[in-house]
This record gives structure tokens, C-alpha cells and sequence, in this order.
């Protein structure tokens, strides 16, 4: 099997596919980023959303079936958000994780973004991966436009986390308030 994308040899060399999403993976998807979110871990997405949102995913095949996803998603010229980074639970603690956000900062510095950012529950994850822990109000507004939909909206417990790609990079503009 071949990695694309940027990611590590070592992707390959595992018998893992790195790749961009396909329509024949979105029944797959909906169900892997729904059974986090059915545990209160991430939002829950609909079939026409991934369909919508395809673009934005990146998917780890092993033995010819989808072993994890995460999304790249836009916000503005300089910032993108991973999302949706959901791994099966059978194949965790392989490294597809770490292979998907690799896979994606390098998809983000290929479209010339500066920084990524994401709100997770396990944020030394990120922190082995170089994302430092920020305020959220460091974040593009436009971040907050799934948040209107958590039923955490009023009591958040997520972490956000960035990673700048240049180091000692100045701080993203604060968005208006």
C-alpha cells in the first residue's frame, strides 16, 4: 500500500494508505464520527455533512477499510482547524492518530496556512505533536459556528489547541469582538 499526502514512509511501511476521503467512505465516516459522538467526545455529523465536508477529509486505510479520519477545515487565509479526528477503536495505539495530523498540517502548509488549531479532550496528544494550549478567544470567530450546536455550548470542557508553523510566529489577529 502507498501514502500520499505527506505522510511518513513509516505509513506505508505499517500497510497503511494515507489518503484523501472518497464518497464510497461516507456511510463509513457517519458512523465513525458518530459513535465518538453518541460518548459525548465530538459532534455529531450528518451523512449530508461529510458528503458537504468532504474535501475536508483525509483518511488512514488498513486492510482495505477505513481505520481513522480527521478533517482539515478553513477558517480564514492564514488558520485552519482540524476536526473530526476520530481512529477505530481496534486500531488505536498504532500511531494512525499521529499519522492523520501529520497528513493534515501538511495538506495546511501546502495551501500556505500559518497555524492549526483544535478543541479536543486529550490535549497531550497535540502537545507531543507541537500544538501548545490557547485561550479560545484566540481563535477565528468563525470557530465558534459549531459550537452554537454542542449541548456543551454554555459549559465547554474542550481544550483548544494551536500550532503555529513558523516558530516564534506573532499571534494570529484577535477577532473582533
Amino acid at each position: 500500500m502507498t501514502s500520499v499526502l505527506g505522510a511518513p514512509a513509516a505509513a506505508a511501511a505499517a500497510g497503511l494508505t494515507v489518503r484523501k476521503a472518497a464518497m464510497a467512505d461516507v456511510t463509513h465516516l457517519v458512523r465513525l464520527v458518530n459513535r465518538y459522538a453518541a460518548q459525548g467526545i465530538m459532534l455529531p455529523r450528518t451523512e449530508f455533512e461529510i458528503s458537504e465536508n468532504l474535501r475536508d477529509f483525509t483518511v488512514i486505510i488498513s486492510g482495505g477499510r477505513v481505520a481513522g479520519c480527521g478533517a482539515l477545515h478553513f477558517y480564514t487565509a492564514t488558520t485552519g482547524e482540524i476536526r473530526s479526528l476520530a481512529v477505530e477503536p481496534e486500531c488505536q495505539k498504532r500511531g494512525i492518530g499521529k499519522l492523520l495530523v501529520e497528513a493534515l498540517e501538511a495538506e495546511a502548509r501546502g495551501f500556505g496556512l500559518e497555524a492549526v488549531f483544535a478543541f479536543t479532550y486529550i490535549p497531550h496528544f497535540f502537545a507531543k505533536l507541537g500544538f501548545s494550549e490557547v485561550d479560545r478567544g484566540e481563535l477565528p470567530l468563525k470557530a465558534w459556528k459549531d459550537c452554537l450546536r454542542c449541548p456543551k455550548f454554555q459549559c465547554c470542557d474542550e481544550t483548544a489547541v494551536m500550532k503555529y508553523f513558523k516558530d516564534g510566529a506573532p499571534p494570529l489577529p484577535r477577532p473582533p469582538r
